[in-house]
């Protein structure tokens, strides 16, 4: 008999449940943008390298990800590759939020917040010993990736990429 009473109610409940679930926040149109395929070259903390970015909506386009694969030019078995996920946060139109996977693992994920720009978008990724700063700027055909990582005493550089869009390979 309780077990016929919770089945009940569940089957009414379910309809009010699926009702709330408000829509997903669309992703800043300037996250959009990177949309498609980006190679470059750039500087980690001083060392040459050549990255190339793949840029695409994910999750019925409620979501959007940049796969990052590098090199270093002195040396391609040094390698980094990355998934940054960005989302938009409801409520803030502008609002970016984003999640920051890479090849040194587990323990080194981050969730990130920002702001979308007129040019681009900003978004920050809390470490225990500084923010990292990503800060994205489109113009036109070319793309600009900087990196800082910020403490409550300085501003350091970390990283800088000058991509260009690129045909996109065939998966």
């Amino acid at each position: 008999m309780k077990s016929w009473i919770l089945l009940v109610g569940l089957a009414a409940a379910t309809p009010a449940l699926a009702q709330a679930d408000p829509p997903p926040a669309p992703v800043p149109a300037s996250v959009r943008a990177l949309e498609g395929c980006w190679t470059g070259t750039g500087h980690v903390m001083g060392k040459a390298v050549t990255l190339d970015l793949s840029a695409k909506p994910i999750t019925e386009g409620t979501m959007f990800l940049v796969e990052a694969q590098s090199h270093a030019v002195a040396d391609p078995k040094d390698r980094y590759a990355a998934h940054l996920v960005f989302g938009g946060k409801g409520g803030a139109p502008m609002a970016v939020s984003g999640f920051w996977i890479d090849s040194f693992g587990g323990d080194f994920t981050a969730t990130g917040a920002g702001a979308a720009t007129a040019d681009g978008f900003d978004i920050a990724y809390a470490y225990p010993d500084a923010s990292f700063v990503n800060r994205w700027r489109r113009a036109g055909e070319t793309l600009s990736w900087t990196i800082v990582a910020k403490t409550a005493k300085a501003e350091n550089a970390f990283a800088r990429y000058d991509l260009k869009r690129t045909a996109c390979r065939p998966a």
